[in-house]
């Protein structure tokens, strides 16, 4: 520094480095420049004053600041070949690539730039690194980011993982401090000499340089995959038709990229690297290879036209080719400039705003009340969605998937019709997924249109929830506060030890029906259950069988999960002793538990986030466990709904877990991959095993003769596992996701594939069989008691009854909907029907049963909603999850002998 020097104070006095610009041009004797904050708005008033007017020589400024000056400011002023700025320091914010940098300097430039780097609390910079000519080349593509330099004097810095551990080589969080470097905090009064603060940033440490991955915060998981947010950003900015962007998440999972278009016509602009590709979350080989996995939706101001589509369109096609499908924002936003904080940094929660308004605007200003309107808004959404022309012809046959779509993108699709209708509907996605254009189309239209169901709620006055009497209610329910605190009041200790000393019988979606002698708490670690077949032959007559409402139940919102139902005391419902529990959960995040007989509402929870898996019941038959979208797996009291424990996996838990009637260990699939092997008794996770690629959706499955662990993953794999170790025993892979869960017969595996295949497997991982059916199968499959049969739904809306030893078809039930849900087979006898009856649930909101022998009709209702939940059948009583926020119970009577 000289007195010749002219350094422009670009940050507020608010912002420490403020400090650094005063003194450094004070100390030294040069110009410090102040301008009315206004004119840091105006880009090109701006770059006259500093270099026209003035001839800055210092400039040290945010990169998100500096990039307000657009590329060919940067070009022809800030950093011209004549520029009379002689140092730029940029800090506050990741530092740009060294590509990115080249596109902003004239080939002539010789200004020094630096990547300086610290936090406030160790007063201001700790790092500087002066970027080297060479890495500036144009030709030089290597280096993917520029090192956070060496630290300054007197000053420590330290790379430390999660554990604390010094790293030398790896990632971990960056610390900073040393003996003079303290500043106090907070509530601090004494400075300890040699302190270390947590900054918050990632870094990777590599060859004794620090290179800047981002902020923790930053750094997030999507889809079960790794993503980079910085990095992502760096990316786009990248690109020749990119001024700036702010890659941000909307409501904690809607990726969306803010975007200002570059108004040069220098589309020279250097490409992301490899190693940048790698940083975001794909290897460089595998990118091109899944090309036409990734698009994405756009979102448009009112003015915007074509130029604006094209433009978002062409974006979003060079990332397609760059980067992964979980990496590909879901909506880009082209806005004028980006929001800047009073620091110069990006704001990013005024450019959510900016979204939040422009969602509102959709859905105020699409009013659309004609089924012509509704067409003309969804061709244009399905367009956008698919990167297709605006002049693009969309048939009324055409198929989402068949069109260039895949699963990521009709889930965008799914989201931006939901606020283009101001109307959300579970079964959207499906329908996406699935049908045609013109299935769409009716759908969303009888959803905005309000078109009347084949029943109503008027038409079915005995739907009424009924509550138990005074008496008979459990403790009431406590403030919904805390998701994990309790929401019961505690039952008497005597209670639970009463439970514990009955014999108990959990029923399960398919008609799986589990009974276990509990003694005492004592004894019961060695008792081992027994399966107990619901399913038995008779001779008796057959009657016709009827079925109406009993009860329903009020969730709060959709109900997809299936129930399972704890039957204590007796074998029969009429028996003083016996009591039967129906536990399900919603999307209004709430857990209940509910009176077979009366549907009264024994407690309920309300947990952290949405509830779609079914829950399952502990081993010693006292303990619900739920999987939950927070991420948790809640072990809460049967009798009470007190927590008891909460295990935390890396993502949303939507798997319904298996219990191992031998140790009682709970196993449960996440979203992050993993699949999760519990002790409640311990409290601790005995085994993990990772899925070989894509969330675990589906439920494990537990053979309990061979001591065999089924698992299946969204990435198309199927794996056999030790349930004692997790150790992998086989796997088998498809290119399609399973979404059904597996289950078994006495030997071998059945499970169904988004394909359209339900397979069977041998227990050694041959595939033995497989019958495609003309639908996506979501259905898991129902093996009959004499395991001669296999029951399972498709998207096609049939049900199938199969051969187990070879696959050959038995016969098929056409239903009114698709089938989603798990079939149920449950005792005719009861009824006075000869053999098997089949309980099943099609999306329209029919309940079906089947007579099991033929697949012949035998009753049927229609639910005011959609069903995805899987019914499940006790005694006289059938309970199933509705999509218009009930549970319902419906009783199933004898008509009379024929």
């Amino acid at each position: 520094m000289s007195a010749e020097d002219v350094v422009f104070l670009a940050s507020p006095l608010t912002f420490d480095p403020s400090v650094v610009e005063i003194f450094l041009a004070l100390s030294s004797g040069a110009q410090l420049l102040i301008v009315p904050p206004v004119i840091k708005k105006m880009p090109n008033r701006l770059a006259q004053l500093l270099f026209r007017n003035h001839r800055t020589t210092v400039l040290q400024v945010t990169p998100t600041l500096l990039g307000r000056f657009g590329r060919r400011i940067l070009k022809q002023e800030v950093l011209s070949s004549g520029s009379s700025l002689r140092v730029l320091a940029l800090g506050g914010e990741a530092c740009p690539s060294p590509a990115l940098l080249t596109s902003w300097r004239h080939e002539g430039n010789k200004t020094h730039i630096y990547n300086i780097y610290g936090i406030t609390e160790v007063s201001c910079w700790a790092c500087c690194y002066k970027v080297p000519e060479s890495l500036l080349q144009s030709g030089n593509l290597m280096a993917s980011s520029v090192p956070l330099g060496a630290p300054l004097m007197d000053t420590t810095v330290e790379v430390r993982d999660e554990l604390g551990h010094i790293v030398t080589e790896g990632e971990g969080q960056v610390f900073i401090g040393g003996k003079d470097r303290v500043c106090l905090l907070d509530d601090e009064v004494t400075a300890v000499p040699g302190t270390m603060r947590s900054t918050g940033d990632w870094v990777k440490a590599e060859d004794s340089q620090l290179f800047y991955l981002g902020r923790r915060d930053r750094l997030i998981k999507r889809h079960g995959q790794r993503v980079n947010l910085d990095t992502l950003q760096q990316v786009v900015m990248s690109l020749p038709q990119v001024e700036s962007c702010a890659v941000g998440l909307y409501e904690g999972f809607r990726l969306v990229a803010f975007v200002v278009a570059s108004t040069s016509g220098d589309q020279q602009a250097a490409s992301p690297f490899p190693s940048v590709q790698q940083r975001v979350g794909q290897s460089p080989s595998a990118s091109a290879d899944r090309r036409e996995d990734f698009s994405s939706s756009i979102s448009h101001d009112e003015e915007s036209g074509a130029t604006d589509g094209d433009l978002s369109r062409a974006v979003l096609t060079q990332l397609s080719l760059l980067l992964p499908s979980y990496s590909i924002p879901d909506t880009l936003v082209l806005v004028p400039a980006l929001s800047l904080s009073a620091h110069g940094k990006v704001d990013m929660d005024a450019l959510m705003k900016t979204y939040q308004r422009q969602r509102e605007r959709l859905e105020s200003d699409t009013s659309l009340g004609d089924l012509a309107k509704i067409k003309q808004t969804l061709q244009s959404l399905w367009q956008d969605t698919l990167g297709l022309a605006e002049d693009a012809a969309i048939e009324e046959e055409s198929n989402f998937l068949f069109s260039g779509g895949d699963s990521l993108k009709a889930l965008r699709l799914c989201d931006d019709i939901t606020t283009a209708a101001a109307v959300a509907s579970a079964g959207l996605l499906e329908v996406i997924l699935d049908g045609t254009f013109s299935d769409v189309l009716h759908h969303v239209a009888r959803v905005i249109l309000t078109l009347p169901l084949e029943n109503n709620s008027s038409s079915l006055p005995e739907a009424k929830k009924r509550r138990a009497d005074p008496l008979s209610v459990a403790p009431a329910k406590r403030e919904r506060t805390d998701p994990r605190s309790r929401t019961a009041a505690e039952k008497p200790q005597g209670a639970e030890v009463a439970l514990e000393e009955r014999t108990v019988k959990v029923i399960r979606r398919g008609g799986e029906v589990v009974e276990m002698k509990i003694r005492n708490p004592d004894t019961n670690k060695n008792s081992q259950p027994d399966t107990v077949e619901q399913l038995r032959r008779t001779d008796s007559k057959t009657s016709a069988v009827g079925l109406s409402l009993s009860w329903s139940s009020d969730t709060g919102r959709c109900v997809d999960a299936s129930p399972v139902l704890l039957a204590q005391g007796g074998t029969d419902q009429g028996s003083d002793s016996a009591k039967t529990t129906v536990f399900i959960g919603s999307h209004s995040h709430r857990m209940q538990a509910l009176d077979l007989a009366t549907g009264g509402l024994l407690w309920e929870r309300v947990l952290g986030d949405r509830i779609e898996a079914a829950a399952a019941v502990s081993q010693c038959g006292t303990l619900v466990v739920i999987g939950c979208y927070d991420g948790c797996v809640y072990f809460l009291c049967a009798a009470s709904g007190e927590t008891r424990w909460v295990f935390e996996t890396r993502n949303a838990v939507k798997s319904c877990p298996a219990v191992d009637p031998l140790k009682g260990l709970v196993i449960v699939g996440s979203h992050d991959g993993h699949v999760y092997a519990l002790n409640p008794q311990v409290r601790q996770c005995v085994w993990k095993h990772h899925c070989g690629g894509g969330a675990v959706f589906s439920s494990p499955y537990l053979h309990p003769s061979h001591r065999r662990l089924y698992v299946a993953s969204l990435g198309g794999h199927l794996l056999c596992l030790n349930p004692d170790s997790g150790e992998l025993i086989w796997t088998y892979c498809r290119e399609t996701p399973f979404f059904s869960s597996p289950n078994g017969s006495s030997g071998p595996v059945v499970i169904g594939s988004v394909d359209g295949n339900i397979c069977c497997f041998s227990n050694m991982g041959k595939l033995l069989w497989q019958f495609l059916t003309k639908g996506p199968v979501f259905s898991s499959p129902c093996v009959t008691p004499d395991q001669q049969r296999v029951l399972c739904g498709s998207h096609d809306g049939c049900l199938y009854c199969l051969n187990c030893a070879d696959g050959s078809l038995v016969w098929t039930f056409q239903t009114s909907g698709k089938v989603y849900s798990s079939p149920c087979v449950f005792d005719g006898s009861t009824w006075g029907r000869r053999g098997i009856l089949v309980a099943l649930a099609s999306t329209d909101g029919t309940v079906w049963i089947l007579d099991g022998q033929d697949g012949l009709l035998v009753a049927s209702l229609t639910l005011p909603g959609e069903l995805f939940s899987s019914p499940v059948v006790w005694e006289h009583s059938l309970v199933v999850g509705c999509r218009n926020d009930y549970v319902y119970c419906i009783e199933l009577t004898v008509k009379k002998e024929t």
